[in-house]
């Protein structure tokens, strides 16, 4: 039987063809490996997911009985509320200066802040925050966050920083005490729409001279004049005003009454005052 010799350029052509094949197998075998690669990543992506949504849901069941947001306080009828003095509990700081509970406990409704833009500093709340994010909650329960101090509410609504304003809830006619220690800097009408409703009084705190502490919703005491020395939690200044007829009140949304309260806020003082 004759065999056929191959030409050179046949021969040639054969190997090449051979060489194309082997690449081409090559590609596709690499092809298929980071498909399959990527696909792990995907899985892999998923179950981490899905495991982390799993851990969640334990640590919520687990904490579930006291990851809500406390009932708001039922108000109090004016023929019983409590007469007293406020203990000496510190509610929020600016800087040293401590600013203390001006209302006795068992007269408040609701304690909240949220912001201002009439240029009013910044308070360090203490306590819990009772309507923060779950995510927050989780954290501070992980890491076994502790915070002395009442329950509060973060408020909406307003502009600027969200505690440069402390509104302590109260019913109007609720006797009013001085949160600081230091001396009655001024004590001014506070309007709205053009009438009077309750005053602004300012304090200038011993503590800290440099700012000046202004409580609004207020009738002042008759007996409180400017250059009147005060001790937070002895010195009476007022009664609670009944403002909500005028004024929506944010925190009524955390009450069960319209959000009267005693508005305490912090403003660097001016050089005019004594």
């Amino acid at each position: 039987m004759l065999r056929r010799r191959l030409s050179g350029s046949e021969a040639s052509g054969t190997v090449t063809g051979m060489t194309t094949t082997a690449r081409s197998r090559h590609a596709a075998r690499e092809r298929t490996r980071r498909r399959r690669s990527r696909l792990r990543v995907r899985r892999l992506a998923v179950l981490l997911f899905l495991g982390a949504l799993g851990t969640v849901t334990l640590l919520l069941t687990a904490f579930g009985s006291d990851s809500k947001a406390p009932a708001p306080i039922a108000p109090i009828t004016p023929s019983a509320s409590p007469a007293g003095r406020p203990p000496p509990q510190t509610l929020a700081t600016v800087g040293n200066l401590n600013i203390r509970l001006p209302i006795s406990p068992d007269s408040v409704t609701a304690i909240g802040f949220h912001g201002s833009a009439s240029g009013a500093l910044t308070m360090q709340p203490l306590g819990q925050q009772a309507n923060e994010g779950l995510l927050a909650r989780l954290w501070h329960r992980i890491a076994g966050t502790s915070r002395r101090g009442p329950d509060w509410f973060q408020l909406g609504g307003q502009a600027g920083p969200g505690t440069s304003v402390l509104d302590v809830g109260a019913i109007p006619g609720t006797d009013a005490y001085s949160p600081v220690d230091g001396t009655v800097a001024a004590i001014t009408d506070y309007i709205v729409n053009g009438k009077r409703h309750g005053s602004r009084i300012d304090i200038r705190p011993s503590s800290s001279p440099s700012v000046v502490l202004s409580l609004t919703h207020l009738e002042p005491d008759p007996s409180l004049a400017v250059g009147s020395s005060v001790l937070a939690g002895t010195s009476k200044i007022g009664t609670v005003a009944n403002i909500s007829t005028v004024e929506r009140q944010a925190l009524a949304s955390h009450t069960n009454d319209a959000g009267d309260n005693v508005a305490i806020e912090v403003h660097s003082a001016p050089t005019s005052l004594p």
